[in-house]
């Protein structure tokens, strides 16, 4: 199947070599192109529609040979534009003072890295990775968390209403809710995702943005489980230094509640990153409160478990040293390509 794929790519790369000569017009050589590179149409796109039918072990050796075939095939093309325009130099008005073209360095996303920096340490911790629908019911939401609708967070002001009673998530914790549904303990999950949510667009507030919450329930489980589990995820995440500390805090399905914060990993007596404190907050976490476990059916005589939860994307903006969280969700590759 992967010899099959790799000769056709070698046809499509002969066939544009020579149709592309052929071009007479800027319009041919635009027709063309779709042709062969179009993404809905084009022949390579329909060749590589059809790498995903290969065992895993030869995709790498198609996916090589199509790159290499796009790449060639859009030096062609090029090529011909140029020649097309005028590619003798002045005569045609062409300015060879103009800096060349650079290919723009394409690379994963520094959120995305970060949460599936994160998603490696948790699941070399034991977690697995769980997910759910972005729009969401107040009850699984709000309601089965042990946040009643007349909570501030419920609030119109605060959530995004699709329609009566259905939403648009404002953490991944109905995750969580689904997840113990589904499931009987023992439960160890992770679930990353986009949530929604009315915040004003500034420099550390975004209306999307992403979120991993975790979730433990079993039999025996306690604060300190919740304390070392974190803390090893510190030492892995920012190094095998780093200290963590709990504040009490309070969050509506966990009891007793706090926030995390780590040691700032750019300094030693405190920085502008830290506002001089040494210390850097990066997740809510807790002791799940017991009326979750009994809007779902779990035994809360038997059975205890853990939450936590924190923004990737703020998590991006300390690793990275950046400074506004609009800067991650604005989409200007010249920002963007300095990460890849």
């Amino acid at each position: 199947m992967a010899t099959d794929l790799i000769q056709e790519l070698d046809a499509l790369e002969a066939a544009a070599a020579d149709e592309v000569g052929g071009v007479a017009s800027g319009d041919d050589l635009e027709a063309l192109r779709v042709r062969l590179l179009g993404r809905k149409e084009g022949r390579l796109t329909a060749i590589l529609r059809r790498v995903g039918e290969l065992p895993a072990d030869q995709k790498p050796a198609v996916g090589k040979r199509a790159n290499e075939v796009k790449e060639a095939v859009s030096a062609l093309l090029e090529r011909r534009e140029s020649e097309l325009a005028g590619g003798d130099g002045g005569a045609h008005g062409l300015d060879l003072t103009l800096p060349g073209r650079r290919a723009w360095r394409g690379g994963r996303h520094p959120v995305t890295r970060v949460v599936d920096e994160i998603s490696e340490v948790f699941r070399d911790l034991g977690f697995a990775r769980a997910r759910g629908p972005e729009a969401e019911t107040e009850w699984h939401n709000f309601v089965a968390l042990n946040t009643p609708l007349d909570h501030p967070a419920a609030a119109t002001s605060d959530t995004f209403y699709l329609e009566p009673g259905l939403l648009l998530r404002s953490h991944t914790s109905p995750v969580q809710i689904r997840t113990m549904l589904e499931h009987e303990p023992p439960i160890r999950i992770i679930a990353p995702g986009v949530v929604y949510r009315r915040d004003p667009w500034d420099p550390s507030h975004a209306p999307a943005f992403e979120q991993i919450e975790g979730l433990v329930v079993d039999e025996g489980v306690s604060m300190v489980d919740l304390k070392a589990t974190l803390g090893e995820f510190a030492r892995r995440l920012f190094g095998p230094d780093t200290k963590t500390r709990f504040r009490p805090s309070y969050f509506p399905f966990t009891e007793p509640s706090a926030e995390v914060d780590v040691t700032c990993p750019f300094c030693e007596a405190g920085c502008s990153t830290c506002k001089g404190t040494g210390w850097l907050e990066i997740m809510g976490a807790g002791m799940v409160d017991p009326a979750v476990f009994e809007a779902v059916g779990i035994d809360a005589e038997r059975y205890t478990g853990f939450a936590f939860g924190m923004g990737p994307g703020r998590i991006a903006m300390l690793v990275y040293g950046v400074p506004d969280i609009r800067m991650w969700y604005e989409g200007d590759t010249r920002f963007l390509e300095q990460f890849t």
